[in-house]
């Protein structure tokens, strides 16, 4: 809150009535008590467009804001003014977002040297297409080598007919007091702002909106190609923009409904209510995207990195593959082999996407990212959650998708350690523990599996009444496993004699297996 004037979203308005000149800075606290205005908090229908909005009933003027993100334009801000009154209007409007951060600033850097940081921030315009550029001078580091910034945090608008641009918040107490803002083309050594000026004339009942868009980590040819598409037609680019940002929403819809999660009903609030429980749900859990076809190409690599040996000995049975098949075809031809192996590492392979970790935001290592591609743009398979809460965004998932259910139970198998004291994560690549760090009162090692019987019946209980799970068939074979984690349970007798503290962590196990592999993995060990 404390910040809240100086990073984000910031707007100034000027409103010029015969003789004298009005402010209003809509969204800040400045001025509280000034004017009497309404404030709103809206999201759209389908969850992928937040909008804030001050009404000012003394000026009766309305602005409103929105974030929304596009694929091929990055985070998209749509402001949007209204002229409530009866008379047209002269107003002169700053408009954007300030405290930008360039490519190269992470969010320690951030936290611990930001003064450090602006010293190496540059803020360069280009003039004719009005492109902000925020990059570093040079990557910070403290060793005698090169680290070139080659990439940067770009800014753009379209809409208005912008007299100057901003590249910084210097200037806007200037505007703030009456007096003129001038463009700025370079600027070094302080936070990045990109912020239009621009006159409206505005008649009575009408409105205006315009676009800016921020796009991060751009390449110097995301750059190039940018400033050409905004020099020869601008307002093409914005129709452009509109088309990706609705193809976006379409392909969100697509996801939800996907998991059965849209509805056509009177009851519009069930309707949404019911859209938004199905999209948090997949948001955390995942969704099939090509419903039970499997890609080769990803199955391998899916393989390869959950176990490298079988990957190797058995590699008959991988070159045999098609390059698209089914998920049951996969697992017909796995049990063929008899090998128990082959057919728990197909079992287990589940081709979603759309899912991002979801726990305790306190935990440094909660990062809420939805990755969608891979570095070469192809879709990326991937998931990743907490342990419970995986299996109970699976439980409903496996509604929507039963085929899956034997490879959601084998999973979740193999995924439980055999005391029941389980790992933090499970995700496509096998599961993660959290080492004890005795200076963090946040640091804890696990929890107890004591959900794990109700969540493995609920899967049963899916299992059953779609007919699709043949327990009888698997009891009596070694294809499951329990996953080693260095979680050690105490005998009994110290059990008794502190029944508050009944694990220790075993350090030589967790160095063992750092050693041998690049990041924490269990042993898994076959019952």
């Amino acid at each position: 809150i404390a910040s809240a004037h100086l990073t984000g979203s910031k707007t100034l308005i000027r409103l010029n009535e015969g003789h004298r000149t009005v402010l209003w800075l809509p969204f800040s606290d400045q001025y509280r008590g000034l004017y009497r205005i309404t404030r709103n908090l809206c999201k759209n229908q389908w969850g992928n467009a937040l909008l804030f909005e001050e009404v000012n009933d003394d000026l009766r003027l309305t602005f409103q804001y929105s974030w929304s993100f596009s694929e091929a334009f990055g985070f998209v801000r749509k402001s949007r003014l209204c002229n409530d009154g009866d008379k047209s209007r002269q107003l002169e409007i700053i408009d954007g977002a300030q405290n930008i951060l360039p490519y190269g600033i992470s969010s320690q850097l951030q936290l611990g040297r930001s003064n450090l940081a602006n010293a190496y921030k540059r803020n360069e315009l280009d003039r004719g297409s009005r492109l902000g550029i925020f990059s570093l001078s040079a990557m910070i580091i403290d060793r005698p080598e090169p680290g070139e910034a080659l990439k940067a945090t770009i800014g753009w608008s379209a809409g208005l007919d912008a007299a100057n641009t901003l590249l910084s918040s210097r200037q806007l107490d200037r505007f703030v007091r009456g007096g003129a803002v001038t463009t700025e083309e370079d600027v070094k050594g302080e936070p990045g702002a990109y912020f239009t000026q621009a006159h409206l004339k505005m008649d009575a009942g009408t409105s205006r909106h315009w676009y800016t868009c921020f796009e991060i980590n751009a390449t110097q040819p995301v750059v190039r190609n940018l400033i050409q598409r905004l020099n020869s037609d601008r307002s093409s680019l914005i129709n452009t923009l509109e088309e990706d940002l609705a193809e976006g929403a379409r392909q969100l819809r697509n996801i939800v409904a996907k998991a059965d999660g849209l509805q056509g009903t009177a009851d519009r609030l069930t309707v949404n209510r019911h859209y938004s429980n199905v999209l948090f749900n997949v948001m955390r859990g995942g969704i099939f995207e090509d419903d039970y076809r499997i890609e080769k190409a990803d199955f391998l690599r899916y393989a390869k990195g959950i176990n490298k040996k079988v990957f190797r000995t058995e590699s008959g049975f991988f070159d045999r593959l098609q390059d698209t098949t089914t998920y049951r075809d996969l697992i017909s031809s796995a049990r063929d082999t008899g090998h128990a192996d082959i057919l728990r590492i197909s079992w287990e392979y589940l081709p979603l996407s759309f899912s991002r970790r979801h726990g305790d935001p306190s935990r440094p290592w909660n990062k809420f990212s939805i990755e969608l591609t891979n570095a070469d743009g192809s879709r990326r398979k991937a998931y990743a959650g907490n342990w419970r809460d995986i299996f109970q965004n699976w439980e409903a998932l496996a509604l929507s998708f039963p085929g899956f259910i034997e490879g959601m139970i084998f999973r979740f198998l193999n995924a439980s350690t055999i005391d029941g004291y389980n790992p933090y994560r499970i995700s496509e690549n096998g599961v993660e523990w959290e080492v004890i760090e005795p200076d963090d009162p946040w640091s804890y090692i696990g929890y107890w599996g004591d959900h794990q019987l109700i969540y493995l019946l609920k899967l049963l209980e899916i299992a059953r009444n779609h007919r699709c799970f043949r327990l009888p068939e698997y009891a009596d074979r070694e294809v499951f496993v329990f996953t080693d984690v260095p979680y050690r349970i105490r005998p009994y007798g110290q059990i008794a004699v502190n029944p508050q503290d009944t694990i220790d962590f075993d350090a030589a196990r967790e160095q063992e297996c750092v050693t041998v592999l690049p990041i924490p993995m269990p042993t898994l060990i076959v019952i």
